[in-house]
């Protein structure tokens, strides 16, 4: 087995997705998720553009919070010289199709926030994947006691609401809280499709240096219910960092293999995410990516502005399935 290549775990920053409208989008996800406004931002051409795919775009970027994690709304305002507009999702989008990325949104009351969404899933303005709320089996003994429902937001971004039972998911969504607190209380992972279980494992244990924890397969009526799909055969891998946020994929199997990732995909484009990714050893993953089924992606690697941790740079980088990610250099971590 190839070794790690990386010597101090990575951490999940924030995950980026391209929206229409970063102001519409905001405010979905802080009225009827309960997500926090944190910053915004426009960006005028340069490194952090180049970083996102687009080095003379116009970009507005508002920042949002749940728990300990961040979410980036990126709205391109103009993609720049050259440049197509932007495109919807396709409207036949499924689960297994390998563009496919989620976010699973913890609460500690499904169906408190199942019952938020009903306005807008009656009005239309979001559509659910999920036929309803499911319970996932006993038999099911990784999974047993989860329920989950999955839905796609105004722009048609995949999302997942998931309830941990006594005993299973991260410590942190069993803690105690105040009374009157709101019950969703974080985001678990971001989740994506993939077309080979063993190299998308390798390429973020070995290569990025994510935790690969043992995988497990669902099936069975509830998955079909909860994915939209019929007979369901789901290879599902957490890839956990230390701390935060982590990354699941999702190897969907016979007869739901799905299509290749959107080969003329852009940043413009709504099926467009990135995941922001602190690690160390930038120049050995950019070197090793190509042996680990990735790319590299224009502009290669990028020097950001000094901030208080010291100077850092950047890689932007696609997975084995076209997946992308921004690789920023931990702070004060030297590469191996």
């Amino acid at each position: 087995m190839t070794p790690p290549l990386v010597s101090s775990g990575p951490h999940i920053e924030a995950v980026a997705i391209t929206c229409a409208s970063a102001e519409r989008s905001a405010a979905f996800f802080c009225a009827s998720l309960g997500f926090i406004r944190l910053a915004e931002e426009r960006v005028e051409g340069g490194p952090q553009a180049a970083l996102f795919g687009l080095p003379q775009g116009r970009l507005q970027r508002v920042q949002l919070g749940l728990g300990e994690e961040r979410l980036d709304l990126i709205e391109v305002l103009d993609p720049g010289p050259g440049q197509r507009p932007g495109r919807p999702l396709p409207p036949d989008s499924r689960s297994c199709d390998l563009w496919f990325q989620h976010l699973c949104l913890v609460t500690a009351d499904l169906a408190a926030s199942h019952a938020r969404l009903q306005p807008l899933l009656a009005a239309g303005a979001i559509t659910a994947v999920s036929a309803a709320p499911q319970r996932l089996p006993e038999w099911n003994t990784a999974a047993a006691g989860i329920w989950a429902f999955k839905f796609r937001d105004p722009d048609g971004h995949n999302l997942e609401l998931l309830q941990f039972p006594d005993g299973k998911g991260d410590p942190r969504w069993h803690r105690s809280r105040p009374a009157a607190a709101d019950e969703l209380l974080g985001i678990d992972h971001s989740a994506i499709a993939i077309a080979d279980t063993a190299r998308s494992r390798a390429f973020y244990s070995n290569l990025l240096g994510l935790k690969a924890l043992p995988s497990g397969e669902n099936s069975g009526l509830e998955q079909d219910r909860l994915d939209g799909l019929s007979e369901v055969r789901v290879q599902i891998t957490p890839l956990r960092c230390a701390a935060g946020m982590g990354i699941e994929t999702l190897g969907y199997l016979t007869p739901n293999q799905g299509r290749p990732q959107l080969m003329d995909q852009a940043p413009q484009d709504l099926a467009h995410w990135q995941i922001r990714l602190a690690a160390s050893g930038l120049d050995r993953i950019a070197a090793s990516a190509a042996a680990f089924g990735g790319r590299v992606l224009p502009p290669g690697l990028v020097a950001l502005e000094a901030g208080a941790g010291g100077s850092r740079r950047a890689l932007r980088l696609a997975d084995p399935d076209g997946h992308e990610l921004l690789l920023v250099e931990a702070a004060g971590v030297s590469a191996p």
